[in-house]
């Protein structure tokens, strides 16, 4: 992992020495700590290890997949009597340190192995208190991409008020908003978003417009319940499109391609407004992420920007010519996530 400034000098780097592992996400904490998730292998959350850096380096404390193991089968929250892949792709930190994880989970369903996530709510002392299968709420006969990696979580945000979650389910272009009250929920789906999920698009195009094989949400607005608007990276690997229209052919649409929309959500209606939706410089396969800045502008991640592997970040303006204002390109590697962060300092901001 890498910290520069906009000039792309580097000004702190880490690296674990955990072979054949990738780091996927990395957070600054409150403290000025660094809370990594690794993870490796054919399947997510493949020889997972958690873990917390000091900016020396220094190892402040380690959780292996099976040490989660382990406090699930002393733990006594419903649901918790299952095992584990690992950890992979995202973890919340919550206001009241409370740590909400992604793992995954397997399970043989008519003779296949299937993988869908498990989301988990660590207390301070990380103990489970609290468990969300995905098998238990989603119907494992839908398999729009990639199964029988059947869900493929990838993202999760909290939402400060209702105290609930929103979880990216790439493998089945879903947002879903999980009934999780601050952890006396019941994780009922309270709704999905995206392509036969329960909400109308407006002003854009149904399907060709709703997001596909997606990463990397955000709020964009202080609201996050209710009236709210959303960021995230639309990678496009399964976009469906509208009947009568080929893609690939003379005069269609191209079949893969990359946006960075913005969604105006309504709870109540049901409605999800295509407010910002910029195709991106070029289609990214996997990975990304996409927020807003307190400028106004969006920022957003091609994990697999190109040409050849490299990976791209973009700032651009939030109006109809999405003007580029500044870009950082990676070479020699892909970058799941960029972002911005105030500095490595807790409290200051430069």
């Amino acid at each position: 992992m890498v910290v520069t400034d906009l000039s792309g000098n580097v000004l702190w780097s880490y690296d674990s020495g955990l072979l054949g592992l990738v780091a996927n996400p990395i957070k600054l904490l409150p403290n000025g700590h660094f809370l990594l998730n690794y993870s490796g292998g054919p399947v997510d959350g493949g020889g997972s290890v958690l873990e917390e850096v000091d900016l020396a380096g220094t190892l402040i404390w380690q959780m292996t997949a099976a040490d989660l193991n382990a406090a699930l089968a002393a733990a006594t929250c419903t649901g918790c009597n299952i095992t584990l892949v690992g950890t992979h792709h995202d973890f919340v930190l919550l206001p009241n340190d409370h740590l909400i994880l992604i793992t995954s989970t397997q399970q043989n369903i008519s003779g296949t192995t299937v993988t869908g996530d498990v989301v988990i709510d660590l207390d301070p002392n990380r103990h489970p208190v609290w468990l969300w299968n995905e098998f238990d709420h989603l119907d494992v006969n839908r398999q729009p991409l990639s199964f029988p990696d059947w869900t493929h979580t990838n993202a999760i945000i909290y939402s400060a008020d209702d105290g609930n979650l929103i979880v990216s389910v790439r493998n089945q272009n879903w947002l879903l908003k999980i009934d999780y009250a601050n952890g006396m929920g019941k994780g009922d789906i309270v709704w999905k978003l995206g392509y036969q999920g329960d909400f109308a698009l407006m002003g854009g195009t149904d399907p060709t417009d709703w997001f596909y094989a997606q990463h990397g949400p955000s709020f964009v607005s202080k609201n996050t319940a209710g009236k709210f608007s959303l960021a995230l990276f639309d990678n496009g690997d399964d976009r469906v499109f509208t009947s009568g229209v080929t893609c690939g052919t003379a005069g269609g649409p191209a079949c893969l391609y990359s946006a960075v929309p913005i969604l105006q959500i309504d709870e109540t209606a049901k409605t999800a407004i295509l407010a910002f939706d910029p195709m991106a410089p070029t289609y990214s396969f996997f990975g990304g992420n996409a927020g807003a800045l307190k400028n106004g502008d969006v920022e957003y991640c091609e994990t697999a920007g190109g040409p050849g592997v490299a990976g791209d970040i973009y700032e651009v303006t939030q109006d109809s010519s999405a003007q580029t204002v500044w870009q950082m390109q990676i070479t020699g590697q892909y970058a799941y996530r960029g972002q911005r962060i105030p500095s490595l300092y807790p409290g200051i901001q430069w």
